[in-house]
């Protein structure tokens, strides 16, 4: 913090109170906050922001919201739909190359066999499960997805003689034989009734092993030797820049998975369904949610308004912000969506989420199409005799497999995990470990970029990839800004224009932020909207006692123009020590992967660009409505306006940006301020200017030549002329600012 010397004491004394200087000494207040801008808040006292509270973890409570109408849904869920695709890294979805499908190992059981399957999701990348068929059949039969989720070996898991036993006597399972596996009980019980069931691993589970368990499901600490801007491994910050991750990957074998089965010769494509619980609960919802291709989902002990997936495998940077489970469930109305409740997070399911779902379902006429299973008070997290005996009634009346309830489970002869392993001399282990971690997510990334390459052949598809994409990323466009109220709190006399102080309250996010108006008494209509690194006081020279505006500040006024200044989060009279932020925040869980955090809540960097949406909405729709907004971001701001500008639906007139030369991809640690998970993704910084073509854009901190992408994005527009790039020296661009700003354009 800057004090005041003796000299200067002595200086400005006849100026001030003691009691001001007092404070001011004891390092009450930072020089800014008295010398520059002028306060909003009382010393001390912080914006009322909701964004101050602690963050948002997946213990918190999402609750469902019923959209009022179908149409309103509609445009919900498409929103929703693509916030899943996008943190999943499959927005696009990458190239379907060739499956290389190997089923081998048949073994044959009274009525249905089993098989051993692989085949790659991606190049080199395995999926690894058994094949269930029904015997004695002719014409094709309805398909089944079986995601296993989080038991003890996956597919292989064998619960035990005593733990089959205690769970005979509280009246869980049948049989001895049969109940020590669940997992197996469920697909066997399937292909009796008719259905191809596949039953396919996790990664780090099972057969499954090219990424260990340790990484996929227990990854703790970040790796320095796979934080690489070259070649980077899984929760990275490049990683996570990409929009890379484990539950990303497990959703995309879940596409193929379908691939797979749609393939095959005697499977039903109309009658295709999903079922899992624990993690394979979370997956069935999201591959339920993503693709259309299913037709009944029953998600077991997973969809709740309380903990959303505890594990690394089941979050996501970006998923599960503004949303949940329940309305990730929602997304399959009105297609039947069985599930089941249990002595675990999901016991307030009957109260809390399934009457919402019930009334999203009578809304789509489709009220005997949802349907919860209640275990609470009785079994803890399970696929057990009760839940499977739900789900076998579900898939009966809506497959119309013709059985009469209730149907009764007989039990079945276990297969050993050697005769479900689909590895073996024949059919060897492929390659795993680091190395192959780090050529999956280059091909990822690489494929990524292929196809967003052809999305830049059209300005339609390019607004609707990159567009799309960033859309999410940053969390909030213009037209989600919501309700906006100025709350005038100082207004003084300067001359020839108006200083008026007060906070800007946007009452739907519940958000606050402190503004200085400057506001010529000759107003010429025109708003500039300047964003500093920090905050409203870079309006005003430094050192000066009282606010008496920088002189590019005070050449916009003199030509009439308002400029307008905020604190945006974490800045100015955000802080109440002065000192400004260096890392942000996280959540309570200690494991230190990004998702844990961003899954839930906005980076600081989004929530700042959000600010200043909120301004430019406010300044664009208040009653004194300005007939040209100006946007202004220098020095640090510049990547912040560039986010707005791509969201901002062209409100902005005019965007002035000093990049820096700043880069998404640069950024080396989750808990930077600028850490944003897929900022890398739809052509970094460059990506979000393109996005604001053929608005007119003046452009530092890039060379000679703006980029590429931005570059292609005017000349698609025939707006070529609309951009300007200034390649001076960084202290003459506030100069060559204003002088553009003034220009007559």
């Amino acid at each position: 913090m800057t004090t005041l010397s003796p000299s200067a004491f002595r200086l400005f004394r006849p100026f001030v109170s003691q009691t001001f200087l007092a404070v001011l000494f004891a390092g009450a207040l930072p020089w800014h906050s008295v010398c520059g801008a002028p306060r909003v808040l009382e010393a001390g006292r912080v914006p009322n922001d909701v964004r101050l509270q602690p963050p948002k973890d997946l213990d918190g409570y999402f609750p469902f919201r019923p959209s009022p109408t179908t149409e309103a849904w509609a445009q919900r869920a498409e929103r929703v739909r693509r916030q899943m695709l996008v943190s999943q890294g499959l927005w696009p979805m990458p190239a379907k190359t060739p499956l290389n499908a190997v089923i081998h190992g048949r073994i044959e059981r009274d009525t249905y066999t089993v098989e051993k399957v692989y085949f790659e999701s991606a190049p080199g990348f395995f999926v690894t499960g058994n094949l269930y068929r029904p015997r004695g059949r002719s014409g094709k039969s309805p398909g089944v997805l079986c995601p296993h989720g989080h038991w003890a070996n996956g597919r292989f898991t064998d619960a035990g003689l005593e733990g089959v036993h205690r769970e005979i006597v509280m009246g869980g399972e049948r049989f001895e034989e049969g109940g020590r596996s669940p997992l197996q009980a469920r697909c066997v019980q399937l292909a009796r009734m008719g259905c191809v069931v596949f039953h396919y691993d996790m990664i780090g589970y099972a057969d499954s092993l090219q990424i260990s368990f340790e990484i996929a499901h227990r990854f703790a600490k970040q790796r320095t030797e796979m934080n690489s801007t070259e070649d980077w491994g899984l929760f990275s910050p490049q990683a996570e820049a990409n929009l890379q991750s484990v539950m990303g990957l497990q959703s995309l074998n879940s596409v193929r998975v379908l691939d797979f089965l749609l393939d095959l010769p005697d499977v039903d494509p109309a009658r295709i369904a999903v079922t899992g619980a624990s993690g394979g609960g979370t997956q069935t919802f999201m591959v339920c949610g993503m693709d259309p291709r299913p037709t009944l989902a029953f998600p077991a002990v997973m969809v709740s308004t309380a903990m959303q997936g505890g594990c690394t495998c089941e979050n996501a940077s970006l998923l599960r912000v503004g949303t949940g489970n329940v309305e990730f469930a929602a997304l399959f109305a009105p297609k039947p969506l069985g599930m089941t409740s249990a002595e675990d997070w999901t016991r307030e399911m009957a109260t809390k989420g399934f009457p919402e779902l019930k009334q999203h379902y009578a809304m789509h006429a489709a009220t005997n199409n949802v349907m919860l299973k209640r275990g609470d008070g009785y079994f803890g997290h399970n696929y057990n005799y009760p839940s499977r005996a739900a789900l076998s009634s579900w898939a009966n009346k809506h497959f119309k497999l013709g059985y009469k309830d209730p149907i009764v489970e007989e039990d079945y002869k276990r297969l050993t995990e050697a005769e479900m392993s689909v590895w073996n001399d024949q059919h060897p282990k492929p390659a795993g470990g680091p190395d192959f971690e780090r050529k999956l997510l280059r091909w990822w990334m690489e494929d990524a970029q292929k196809q967003l390459q052809q999305a830049r052949q059209s300005s339609e598809e390019f607004r609707k990839i990159y567009g799309g994409g960033i859309d999410v990323v940053i969390g909030r466009s213009l037209a989600e800004v919501g309700s906006v109220e100025w709350d005038m709190k100082d207004k003084a006399d300067r001359g020839r224009y108006l200083e008026m102080t007060g906070l800007l309250r946007n009452t739907t996010h519940h958000e606050e932020l402190p503004i200085v108006f400057l506001h010529p008494k000759e107003w010429n209509g025109r708003t500039v909207v300047w964003i500093d690194e920090h905050g409203k006081s870079g309006l005003f020279a430094a050192r000066d006692v009282g606010s008496r505006p920088k002189p590019e500040i005070q050449e916009l006024l003199d030509s009439g123009s308002t400029v307008v200044g905020v604190d945006l989060l974490y800045q100015g009279e955000f802080l109440a020590d002065g000192q400004p932020v260096s890392r942000t925040r996280r959540v309570k869980n200690t494991r230190e992967a990004a998702a844990y955090t961003f899954g839930y809540n906005h980076t600081l960097f989004a929530q700042r660009v959000h600010d200043v949406l909120t301004l430019v909405s406010f300044v664009k729709n208040n009653e004194r409505k300005s007939e040209r907004v100006d946007l202004v971001g220098l020095g640090g701001a510049g990547p912040w306006v560039a986010a707005a500008w791509a969201q901002s639906g062209r409100a902005v007139d005019r965007l002035v940006v000093d990049t820096g030369g700043f880069r998404f991809a640069k950024v080396a640690d989750i808990h930077d301020v600028n850490f944003l998970p897929g900022g890398v993704k739809y052509g970094d910084l460059p990506g979000m200017l393109a996005l604001g073509a053929p608005g007119k854009l003046w452009l530092a901190g890039e060379g000679k030549e703006a980029p590429e992408l931005v570059n292609a994005a005017y000349k698609a527009e025939s707006a070529q002329s609309n951009l300007t790039v200034f390649a001076g020296r960084a202290e003459q661009a506030r100069a060559a600012v204003v002088k553009w700003l003034l220009a007559k354009q």
